[in-house]
């Protein structure tokens, strides 16, 4: 990272690298503007202008946040295929492409095959609802049991126009002022629509006659965090069954040299019943109370 001061909001992560990363791995990624984690067009579009942004991570204070989900398939897709050793064990798992190129091959074979992002196309129930990712355990081309995974970053409020700039442009280079970001995270969407698409798909999972594990949830720490502030804490379990939902919380690991991709740690894994998270949501287990609102209303109107 730039050797400038940096302000408390900047990005830190730009198709991958540092953004002040100058080697010719990060600077090649900058030209074609391909994700190195999924080898694909970066989704971060700005559709007016044509730029390809190319955002990972960003930070606001002292605290880095994932804010693209591709940033957590690094290592070749690794957090899906934790998923699937998990719920079946060292049984090879396979994108769907190659998948279909071999499936002869692999006709006697036991595989677990993934769909969904850039692999075969993810699931659609109705007009709604999509399935970020199906694992699908296959064998004689009958499909045995299935488990769903669900990957999930924040989004960001606010632009980072000038300071995106500041780094395409090298003005590091000649030591100049870094522009803070004015990015925010849209944590608001994390009750009005994370928590319930979660709640929907878990419900769904746990009815299926071919679901055995349940839900499987990837997402940055501090965003789990807050659906932790939302929900509060729930009684874990053990023993994973199609009712259970299972939390994979990752972030960002340490600085790298230029030309590195920062590694991505594995932070912790929590198991709970989906109806009791969906339980938890309702009720409003850290709402203010009702008289707190009583409060606010009488003090706005200057009333008792």
């Amino acid at each position: 990272m730039s050797k400038n001061t940096l302000p408390a909001n900047t990005l830190i992560e730009i198709f991958g690298h540092a953004p002040d990363d100058c080697s010719e791995d990060a600077r090649l990624l900058w030209k074609t503007g391909v994700c190195p984690f999924t080898a694909t067009t970066c989704s971060k579009i700005n559709h007016n202008s044509g730029i390809i942004y190319g955002t990972c991570s960003a930070k606001t204070g002292n605290r880095s946040v994932i804010i693209c989900p591709n940033r957590l398939y690094a290592d070749k897709y690794d957090c899906i295929r934790t998923v699937s050793e998990e719920a079946f064990g060292k049984i090879p798992m396979l994108m769907f492409k190659d998948y279909w190129e071999n499936r002869l091959n692999h006709a006697s074979q036991e595989i677990v095959v993934a769909l969904g992002q850039n692999s075969g196309r993810e699931i659609k129930l109705g007009t709604q609802l999509s399935m970020d990712w199906v694992l699908a355990r296959v064998k004689e081309r009958k499909l045995l049991e299935y488990v769903g995974v669900e990957v999930q970053s924040i989004d960001i409020t606010g632009n980072y126009r000038d300071n995106w700039h500041y780094f395409n442009q090298k003005k590091f280079l000649s030591k100049r002022v870094v522009p803070p970001s004015e990015n925010g995270y849209n944590w608001a969407n994390v009750h009005k629509r994370l928590i319930p698409q979660i709640i929907r798909k878990g419900l769904i999972y746990g009815n299926s006659n071919l679901v055995k594990h349940g839900l499987f949830f990837v997402l940055p720490e501090i965003v789990y965090m807050k659906f932790e502030d939302v929900i509060g804490k729930l009684k874990p379990v053990s023993s994973p069954t199609k009712e259970v939902m299972t939390v994979h919380t990752y972030e960002l690991g340490n600085p790298v040299p230029e030309g590195k991709i920062r590694p991505l740690k594995h932070v912790r894994k929590v198991q709970f019943l989906a109806k009791e998270f969906a339980a938890a949501f309702i009720a409003g287990a850290s709402l203010p109370s009702g008289n707190e609102l009583d409060i606010r209303v009488k003090n706005l109107l200057g009333v008792d």
